[in-house]
Order: structure tokens, then C-alpha cells, then sequence
């Protein structure tokens, strides 16, 4: 799938926003992916998740005994993926603002792969790989639907991203005068 096919499935789903947008990571940028807009319409995430896999199969070498996704974002890939790779999928959650793998258990020594639906700084797969090293899993790669970071983004593994799309994104104190004349939305999960 190429990445013009993946940004057509996200237009298609009225995912592609435009305007003022307060990114998880507190950066700003004039385009939001809303994929829950996506993830409404399970042909589209299957579509998506299906090529996923495909290049998550190309890219590890050996098996892959668990798929990781962080929660809320990474929760419906990790699933939908996981079906077609057939390996089970769990995700971490957050207690008290660090991501745990609260309602399963991972075996020493298990390759996983993380999920993730969209990665800007890599913030919520670096802290996912953290969580799943502490629990001596071995975290061979992440894969993501999209990378906004086109690439730049460092994740503390190999990143298989479906689809790079760079998007600007600014610090809050550094914004051009038509992005900063627009009145900022926050849609985002980080919170939750």
C-alpha cells in the first residue's frame, strides 16, 4: 500500500482535519489524522492493518509471539493486526501516568512487537518498550499505521511504518501567524 492509498483511506473516513491542532506530544500542526474516524469502518482498518502486517512479516525475521499496542491509540491496530499476523494482542494502560501491562502476562524472553496507530515523537512506543523490557520481553520492532515524523522520530527499536507523512508540527512559542490566528483544538488521547 502505498502511502497516497493510506492518506486516501484517511480523507475517505473524514480523518484528514484540518486547522489548529494540539498534538499528544503538546506540539502544534495544522493537520490532525483522526483516526478513530478510521477505525469507525472496519473494512478501512482492515485494509490498513492487513498491509501492515505485511510489512511487519517482511521486516522480523523469526517469530513474534505478541503484539503490544498502547492504550487507547495503538488498542484497535494491535487487534486487527495481530488477526492477520495470527499472534495474540495485549496492550499496556496507564496507572498512575506509566504505561502497564495491567490485565495480561508476557513469558521472559517473548518477542513482541508494539503497535501503534500514529507516531509524531515516538513518546508512547518508547514508553511501552521501556514497560515490556522491565518485564524481560524482547522487543524486536514497532510498526505504526502512519509516521508523521517521516522517519525522524526515534522509538528505541526498528520502526515499520505502513505509511511516512510529514506534517508540520511547532512548539507552541514558535507558531506562524496563520496557524496561531486559528483558535487551537486538543483531540488527542494522552489524557485518557
Amino acid at each position: 500500500m502505498t502511502r497516497d492509498e493510506v492518506i486516501d483511506i484517511f480523507r475517505q473516513a473524514g480523518a484528514y482535519l484540518e486547522g489548529h491542532f494540539i498534538l499528544t506530544s503538546g506540539l502544534r500542526s495544522p493537520v490532525f489524522l483522526q483516526k478513530a474516524r478510521v477505525f469507525m469502518h472496519a473494512d478501512l482498518t482492515e485494509r490498513l492493518c492487513r498491509a501492515l502486517a505485511e510489512k511487519v512479516r517482511a521486516a522480523v525475521p523469526g517469530k513474534i509471539d505478541y503484539l503490544v499496542g498502547p492504550a487507547v491509540g495503538g488498542l484497535i491496530p494491535a487487534y486487527e493486526t495481530s488477526r492477520h499476523l495470527k499472534v495474540p494482542a495485549v496492550w499496556v494502560e496507564r496507572e498512575n501516568g506509566e504505561f502497564r501491562l495491567r490485565r495480561f502476562e508476557i513469558e521472559p524472553g517473548a518477542r513482541v512487537v508494539v503497535i501503534e496507530d500514529i507516531v509524531t515523537t515516538g513518546l508512547s512506543i518508547r514508553e511501552t518498550v521501556a514497560c515490556l523490557k522491565g518485564l524481560g520481553a524482547e522487543v524486536v520492532a514497532a510498526g505504526c499505521i502512519i509516521d508523521r515524523s517521516a522517519g525522524k522520530a526515534e522509538v528505541g527499536v526498528p520502526l515499520i511504518a505502513l505509511a511516512e507523512y510529514e506534517v508540520p508540527a511547532y512548539p507552541a512559542d514558535a507558531l506562524p501567524p496563520e496557524l496561531a490566528a486559528l483558535p487551537p483544538v486538543k483531540p488527542g488521547s494522552r489524557g485518557l
